[in-house]
Formats: C-alpha cells, structure tokens, sequence
C-alpha cells in the first residue's frame, strides 16, 4: 500500500492504481511499473498529467502557444532565431503562470509526505516525463529537463514548473516537427523521487550495442552521477558479459579522472578523482553481477531488450545499494529485429554513443 494518497493530480510510484502513459508519460509510467514489479526504485510520486493539462487548458495556456507556434512547419526549423524567439516566449509563459490552489495543495501534499517516508527532508530528483517519450520510431530521451538535488518543496515545486516548460525549447519543437509528432494531445508528467547518493553509476543494455547479440549484456559505469557517462566526458569502465552463463567475456577499466558529486548544499559539484581511484574498476565484481541480475530482470519483465540506468548508493548497504533509476525499451537493434539488413547510424561504439541520453535521477533522465 502507497505511503502517500494518490489523488487527481498525484500518483504516488507504489500506488496500488493502475500506472498509464496517458497520466504518468513513459518515465514515470516505467518507474511505477518497475516499482510494482518489486524492483529496487527509489521511492517518489509523479505529478500527473493532469496537472499540466489543468494549468494549460483552464489558464488559456494552450490557445496562446499555438497561436505563437502557428505556422512553423519542417521547412521553417532551418530559421534557429525564429524557434529560439517563439521558444523562449513560450517558456516565459509557462513559468510566470500562477498553479491553481488545488493543484498545488496536492503536489505539496505528496512532497512533504515522502519526506515523511525518507525520515526528513532529503534532496529530490525531479524529472520530465513527457506522454510522447520512447514512442516505437522516435526517441524523446534527454529532450526535457531533469534537475537533481533540489532541497526543499519551493524549489521542487518551481523544477515542476521548469519541466513543464522543457516541452517547448526550442530543441523539442524542432524533433517533433522534424518528426511530424503534433502537439495536440501532448502533455507532461513529472517524476519527483528521492535522490540516490551515488558512489557509482552508469547504463546498462541487454544486447550488445555494437552487433544486436542479445545473448550478451554491455555495462558501463564511472564514479559519482552519471552525466558524465551518457555526455561523453569521461571514458567509463566497459564489460561485457554473457547472459545466460553471468560470465565477464570481457572487461575494460578506463582512467576516470573527474566525478560529478553532490556539494552538500543542495547541488553537485565537479571534482578530481582520487588518485587511488582513478584507473580503478568503479565497480566490484559482486556490484557488476547485481547490475547484470538487474538488467535482465528488466528485460524478463517487459519481453525486450531494455537500457537501464542504475546506480550504487553509498547510503545502503552492500546487497540492498544497487538500485534501478529507469528502464526504456532498446531502440536501436529490436525495431529492426524482422529485417535483414541493419545499419547503425550511431556514431562511436558502446553504449554511451547510441543511448547519449541516459540519466537522470540522479540520475534518472
């Protein structure tokens, strides 16, 4: 049973209803199916989709910003100012609307009560969880906002409000038009769920990124959050291992010079490695075997490969520390699985140059 009332404009990620797309949007859809699966999620709440959509609808939000997006098409997203201006004019609109009472009564209600559930105010992750995310011919990942370590239900609140914004940059509108997604029915969930204090962190996908054998799984990690992994500015250790015998086939521990770690005042702060850590494996071999459990109890859930996030938490203890930010359908190999010829247009290899959008909560993008 849910610690927290899930209500209109709430849902909290162990509530008892019935997750969907159209309410939560693909991430906190996926975290409360994870979460009612008995997988290791950090505990949160979504603010619905039906928040986005009262704020938008009753304010007259939605008439305005398709009178300023009116008459973009394909053809024009080569005029950048001209996005750029609508863009930022809509997101001035969006964070300068007053939230209905009711809407942030509840929202403050699910915060503070999963602070009661953490044993106090702890810092939160929150993150955009669009309903047009991991679509099955177009991906969304990393096109709206995350903000980790946010202290405080004022400041959580305003990230809401910034993730709602995060629909339309410019980059978003530019993928939707390119892709001919309209914005009628689109809305936008958001996920606020406890930070994990990551000593490790990383991706994970249940195929080989390189040549789609789903009899392999491909881990990489680094030290502290893992931005730095899906950005491409440090190097993660990389291993590869057999799924069905749990074998490292084979391992590649990288020199991992900076971190990304939480500054103690409510957000993170890039650092240098310790010298003893620097060329050392950011994960033991029990923590790549968890991993690994991990990722294919994802895939077994779902029926298909999968790309995970995952982190080690330095809070818990060994065993209960490896937790699962966020799982998403592969997308790369498995929509070309009934075809005979495929062809990788990733430039890079591994992971990182095919999923560039992986994290978030604290991960968890």
């Amino acid at each position: 049973m849910s610690a927290y009332t899930s209500q209109t404009y709430t849902l909290a990620f162990d509530s008892v209803e019935t997750p969907t797309i159209e309410r939560l949007g693909g991430k906190c859809n996926s975290l409360a199916i994870m979460t009612s699966a008995g997988m290791p999620v950090p505990p949160g709440f979504a603010v619905t989709t039906d928040a986005f959509d009262k704020v938008m609808d009753e304010t007259g939000l939605r008439t305005r910003i398709r009178e300023i997006l009116a008459g973009l098409d394909v053809h024009d997203v080569a005029d950048v100012a001209d996005v750029e201006r609508r863009a930022d004019h809509v997101r001035e609109l969006i964070l300068t609307q007053e939230i209905p009472d009711d809407v942030r009564d509840e929202v403050v209600g699910a915060y503070r009560a999963l602070m009661a559930r953490c044993g106090g105010e702890v810092a939160v992750a929150v993150r955009s969880s669009a309903t047009a995310e991991d679509l099955p011919d177009a991906s969304f990942a990393g096109q709206q906002d995350t903000y980790l370590w946010i202290i405080g239900e004022n400041n959580a609140l305003h990230k809401v409000r910034e993730c709602w914004a995060s629909l339309y940059t410019a980059r978003a509108i530019t993928y939707r038009l390119s892709n001919a997604i309209p914005d009628e029915g689109l809305s936008m969930a958001v996920a606020v769920q406890k930070m994990v204090n990551s000593r490790s962190s990383g991706v994970a996908m249940t195929l080989d990124p390189q040549t789609g054998d789903r009899t392999k799984i491909v881990v990489e990690s680094s030290w502290g959050l893992g931005e730095m992994v899906v950005s491409g500015e440090v190097t993660p250790d990389n291993f590869l291992l057999d799924k069905v015998m749990m074998t490292v086939v084979t391992r590649a521990i990288s020199f991992k010079g900076e971190e990304l770690v939480p500054n103690g005042r409510g957000g993170i702060v890039r650092r240098a490695v310790a010298a003893e850590r620097v060329e050392a494996p950011s994960l033991s071999d029990d923590e790549l075997m968890a991993v690994a459990r991990l990722a294919k109890a994802a895939e077994k859930h779902y029926g298909r490969p999968q790309d995970i996030e995952w982190a080690i938490d330095a809070d818990l203890p060994d065993g209960d520390n490896v937790l699962l930010l966020q799982a998403r359908p592969e997308t790369i190999w498995s929509p070309k699985s009934n075809t005979n010829t495929i062809t990788i247009t990733s430039k890079g290899s591994g992971i990182s140059a095919i999923a560039t959008s992986m994290l978030s909560s604290l991960g968890i993008r």
